[in-house]
């Protein structure tokens, strides 16, 4: 029996990958983060638990990661639906309506997130993150912007402060509430992207959570795209 080619490793690698990512997700959306071990993810993935750490320092590199993932991946299914727009306006409201929307449908998930980031190794550098930022520096770029080192980074914090307001237990603000904030300070429409008494194209995001992650062969390669 002739060896695998480099090619074949590179790809069983990369769904390996994949399914640990998916698994993170699911795990950490259904239990928590604490009561989630790395053995958890392992199993439900079908990997074996050496396995993990050849990909990721640890838990928490893999939740941020994974959960990255589902951000980058959610705000470009939002920016390139149909019918499809190249205007600024329009993306930016997809953007903000797509970020509140997986707080909502998702809010355990995303609780866990943010008390991560308050931890001491803060954001994961990793593919994922790093698309993320693209997506939302290319959004801030199309809505007029003339300074993007100063707009993405209050993008992105005005998006973070929204989701933690969400999340936050207890005392949660509404969508409604923050997505208004959010579209007067963007200066646009309500009935822009996907107004909270709409449904989104697809389904909320937590219906078919598989298409964020590409372990079928004949998926595009997210991997790729965003290095």
């Amino acid at each position: 029996m002739s060896p695998r080619s480099a090619s074949v490793n590179e790809e069983l690698r990369r769904r390996s990958r994949e399914r640990l990512l998916q698994a993170a997700v699911e795990l950490v959306s259904e239990r928590g983060y604490e009561a989630t071990t790395l053995g958890d993810i392992a199993d439900r993935a079908g990997s074996a638990r050496g396995l993990v750490s050849y990909y990721f320092p640890g838990k928490r590199q893999l939740v941020q990661s994974a959960v990255h993932r589902l951000m980058h991946r959610t705000l470009e299914e939002a920016l390139e639906r149909e019918p499809h727009t190249e205007d600024g306006r329009e993306r930016m409201a997809r953007a903000i309506d797509g970020i509140l929307g997986l707080a909502r449908d998702r809010t355990v998930l995303m609780r866990q997130h943010m008390a991560g980031l308050l931890q001491a190794e803060g954001f994961v550098q990793c593919p994922e993150q790093q698309r993320l930022a693209e997506l939302l520096r290319e959004t801030a770029a199309r809505h007029g912007s003339q300074d993007l080192d100063h707009d993405y980074p209050m993008l992105r914090s005005q998006l973070m402060g929204a989701v933690y307001a969400m999340v936050l237990p207890n005392v949660p603000l509404s969508l409604t509430t923050l997505r208004a904030e959010l579209f007067a300070r963007y200066r646009l429409d309500w009935e822009q992207g996907v107004p909270p008494d709409a449904e989104a194209p697809g389904g909320r995001s937590d219906t078919d959570l598989s298409r964020f992650f590409a372990t079928d062969p004949t998926t595009p390669r997210s991997e790729g795209q965003s290095k």
